[in-house]
């Protein structure tokens, strides 16, 4: 009886151990800058989905944004991103990274990602997030540090003036563990 009840728990506790912890976000702001030499100018996006799922050891998280999902206060100038971006073509940005699954209990984390955007794959190595954790929610702040050149893009001009380069993407999200 007794090792019935032993090989019960073994089995019970192997399911429970070799079980996905899995979290999709909650609440997101994804925020690119743009800079001229006349203005700044920010685009706003709620609109990103997603999906983590840890397993062995380690999480793989991916985020899908619609590229017409940002919003920059201007529609005219919005389209124009449209364009410029080849979102017809590519209407999604992706980003996808794996993290050790103790990263959890981290405050600060460096992550590798895989963003997919306007027809390009760029790989951005050791970038700085910052975690606050609450209940079984975790909030992530940090900043991707994107440029045109990077997506193959060229620089939109306004008045022959053309962007800067740099389009840093800032992230707050908060993820919540299903």
């Amino acid at each position: 009886m007794v090792k019935k009840v032993l090989i019960a728990l073994f089995l019970t506790f192997s399911v429970l151990a070799a079980a996905d912890t899995q979290w999709v976000p909650q609440q997101n702001t994804l925020t690119y800058h743009v800079s001229h030499p006349l203005h700044q100018t920010d685009g706003v996006s709620h609109a990103a989905r997603g999906k983590g799922v840890c397993h062995a050891g380690h999480c793989d998280f991916l985020i899908a944004v619609p590229v017409k999902s940002f919003d920059s206060g201007d529609s005219n100038r919005d389209l124009h991103m449209l364009q410029v971006t080849r979102g017809a073509e590519f209407p999604i940005v992706t980003v996808r990274t794996r993290l050790p699954e103790s990263d959890a209990t981290a405050e600060n984390i460096k992550a590798d990602l895989e963003v997919q955007f306007a027809g390009q794959t760029v790989q951005y190595k050791q970038v700085s997030f910052k975690l606050e954790k609450e209940g079984g929610e975790i909030h992530v702040t940090g900043t991707i540090p994107a440029t045109l050149s990077d997506f193959k893009i060229d620089p939109p001009s306004l008045l022959t003036l053309p962007v800067k380069n740099e389009i840093p993407v800032y992230v707050d999200m908060t993820w919540h563990q299903q």
